[in-house]
């Protein structure tokens, strides 16, 4: 599995119902303090958390920040959630500053590993201990990494494509990749998952591969590039998450080819599902971050209370470090692949909302699907 060395069993709460509606608060929207009141008198958060930005995927608004919040404001611990919005130079000043408030526990989405790994040092010299949340900071060394496995999500996404394609009765054709940002491990990672089903597939010949930088705009330059030095000769594109496939279907769609050229997705993202709903898009894996939350809240009070086995008990798995060549004790869920059959799944999860996926020409959709 490459940077997997093992995946334990999630014992966390609710991961046995496990198969992305923006909250738009006033901390959401500007990435300011989002302070849970609960646990005390004093004003100093138990712990800080650092989301990555707003734009490469709605999920770090839309659900890991309530979810986050829900989840410590359950177990009694007081949080200062900011988003530090695509700036190296917001993330490393609101790394500095959470350090400096005394968080005991401090929490990262990097934007790459150089300033995130700069920012877990200085916790570490601080005595404050630290989560990895969903993305491996490489050479970091934090305490823990909570996310999900994304050699996994890469498997996914590259055998939803192949089962797509097989289901139009296409037993062979050409296929093209677009890659996340070569600054985030997890896109490795996804890359590792999906190049491995290709490679068992070689009846789909891999034409390309770029990277989108998670950038719609950026993914949609890239496929129609990849599309016209192919002279349109392609028949399905693994797109690694639903941010770029909008890119990459509205190409198609001034190509009038939309739905006869299936893409894939991640994040289970309102376009994503609405894209899915449509034939446009064959699936989404679709990362219940309640599940992360839920992990990350309970690593969060072990250490806060320095229970050091408990924590362990939780971090069944770990994830290699390839940098420092260390294996981060980690908690990973699982994710689902979502079709048109199952987006419904993640509305009743409460990770997506119907209201906003149901609309316009997609209204008649969700009801043939059970969308409600």
């Amino acid at each position: 599995m490459g940077a997997l060395v093992a995946t334990g069993v999630l014992a966390f709460g609710a991961l046995a119902a496990c198969g992305s509606s923006d909250d738009n608060n006033s901390a959401g929207s500007s990435g300011g303090n989002s302070s849970s009141a609960a646990g005390g008198g004093s004003g100093k958060a138990d712990v800080g958390v650092i989301l990555p930005d707003a734009t490469t995927s709605p999920r770090w608004e839309s659900q890991d920040r309530p979810n986050l919040q829900k989840a410590f404001d359950a177990a009694g611990l007081k949080s200062d959630i900011q988003n530090a919005q695509g700036d190296t130079a917001k993330f490393g000043q609101l790394c500095d500053s959470m350090i400096g408030e005394g968080v005991t526990v401090l929490m990262i989405t990097n934007l790459d590993s150089d300033s995130g790994a700069a920012c877990l040092k200085k916790a570490a010299d601080a005595g404050v201990a630290t989560i990895d949340y969903d993305r491996l900071t490489l050479g970091g060394g934090a305490s823990y990494y909570v996310s999900f496995d994304n050699v996994e999500v890469g498997k996914l996404m590259g055998q939803g494509l192949v089962d797509a394609l097989g289901k139009e009765g296409k037993k062979s054709g050409n296929v093209v990749t677009i890659d996340g940002a070569t600054t985030d491990n997890n896109a490795a990672l996804f890359k590792q998952g999906y190049d491995g089903v290709l490679k068992a597939n070689p009846q789909y010949k891999v034409l390309g591969q770029q990277s989108g930088n998670w950038d719609a705009t950026k993914a949609g330059q890239v496929f129609d590039q990849l599309y016209t030095q192919n002279k349109g000769n392609i028949d399905g594109v693994v797109v690694a998450n639903d941010t770029m496939s909008g890119g990459v279907i509205a190409r198609l769609k001034a190509d009038g080819v939309a739905g006869k050229v299936p893409t894939t997705g991640q994040d289970a993202s309102t376009e994503g599902l609405q894209n899915i709903l449509r034939g446009y898009q064959a699936g989404t894996v679709y990362k219940n971050t309640s599940l992360e939350a839920d992990a990350a809240s309970k690593l969060a009070i072990d250490l806060i209370k320095g229970d050091k086995s408990a924590a362990a008990a939780l971090a069944t798995g770990t994830v290699q470090d390839t940098k420092l060549n260390k294996a981060v004790p980690s908690v990973l869920a699982t994710p689902v692949w979502i079709t048109q059959d199952t987006v419904k799944q993640v509305v009743a999860d409460g990770q997506a909302d119907a209201s906003q996926i149901c609309t316009g020409n997609v209204a008649k959709l969700c009801t043939k699907f059970g969308v409600k």
